[in-house]
């Protein structure tokens, strides 16, 4: 943030008002549930994005972004769409959402240290971010359901990724050193603390994965296809009974088995978590990577080898799964503490302690 701050004041001349800082997250269980209704268990990452902001005379909205060494500037309260989809989407699209009277003056300077592309809600902490700078320069304060929606809708009308809640929620109402279990379906949230003796690390595995390939919104209208012809409104309200019994195509047998079996991986995921009985979590995770790999396919080969040399070195001590929409990106680990110098010394690459 003061870093933010600092570069703010070399770009446009005088000093920043405010800034505000949105962490990215891991999901620890319960991928691909969020558009199903479903229940998840993310966790805010130290990495993030940091906006800051100062009201101006010129009456337009103007963001540099520092990273890219770019900008752009645009009226209120209605931007248009940018001639190609790139960052410029997420922040016209937030500023869409917020909708800032004409006329408005805002000069805004973004940083981030999130990896794009590495499963770790990037995109979400963008723009929970500019909506929090956004509504300060504006004199609003949007509590974080709020501030969510608006991410999401950005995502779906202004990026063409059909995401659930979860990103947005992780980010805008997540707690460091703590779980949030989240229900897709009203919002209601619940915060666990994490036993001390745990350990939480992302390993990126070097593959970038993109949502916007269609893969992910693919897997979105097969969970759709399968909630429909089960007679119910979404895959939350399914279990392993109804399916067996339904005219479900192979595909979607398997999408929605995913979906039923991964919300109760997160249910026990907290009784395990409430209990510090570290072998059950370990379970939960190995269960969880073989079902995206397997059943949802969402999985990648270098993925699947990194998550299997975790396992390995770990050897029972806890264990890792893909992160994130899948295609690439990170896994998540669960560890005992005193693992983790092993974990870092027998690795090939960088392990990121995030609790």
């Amino acid at each position: 943030m003061q870093e933010t701050a600092r570069e703010f004041a070399a770009s446009f001349g005088n000093a920043a008002e405010g800034t505000v800082f949105v962490p990215g997250r891991v999901n620890l269980i319960g991928e691909h549930v969020d558009y199903n209704d479903g229940l998840v268990l993310p966790m805010p990452v130290r990495e993030g994005t940091a906006v800051a902001w100062a009201r101006a005379d010129h009456g337009e909205i103007v963001i540099r972004a520092a990273d890219l060494d770019e900008s752009d500037r645009f009226a209120a309260p209605r931007p248009p769409r940018p001639p190609v989809l790139d960052w410029r989407s997420y922040v016209r699209g937030m500023a869409a959402e917020l909708s800032p009277p004409p006329g408005t003056g805002i000069d805004l300077l973004v940083h981030g240290n999130l990896p794009r592309g590495s499963g770790l809600s990037s995109s979400a902490s963008f723009c929970v971010a500019l909506g929090r700078a956004l509504g300060d320069a504006l004199g609003r304060q949007y509590d974080p359901a709020s501030l969510a929606k608006a991410a999401q809708r950005t995502e779906h009308e202004w990026a063409g990724v059909a995401c659930g809640i979860m990103d947005q929620m992780a980010v805008a109402a997540g707690e460091t050193g703590k779980a949030l279990l989240l229900d897709c379906r009203d919002l209601a949230c619940q915060q666990f603390e994490l036993p001390s003796h745990w350990s939480v690390a992302i390993v990126d595995s070097g593959v970038t994965r993109g949502l916007v390939d269609g893969e992910y919104n693919l897997r979105r209208e097969q969970c759709e296809t399968a909630a429909r012809k089960l007679g119910i409104a979404s895959l939350r309200d399914a279990d392993r009974a109804s399916l067996d019994g339904a005219a479900l195509n192979e595909m979607e047998f398997k999408r929605a088995l995913h979906v039923v079996e991964e919300i109760s991986r997160v249910r026990r995921a907290t009784q395990a978590i409430a209990e510090s009985d570290l072998d059950a979590m370990t379970s939960i995770l190995r269960e969880g990577h073989a079902s995206l790999r397997d059943l949802f396919e969402v999985s990648v080969p270098e993925v699947d080898r990194l998550v299997d040399a975790v396992d390995a070195i770990l050897d029972g001590r806890g264990a890792a799964r893909m992160t994130g929409a899948g295609f690439g990106g990170s896994v998540v680990i669960v560890l005992d503490r005193a693992a983790l110098p092993d974990l870092e010394k027998a690795l090939d690459r960088p392990v990121r302690p995030v609790f």
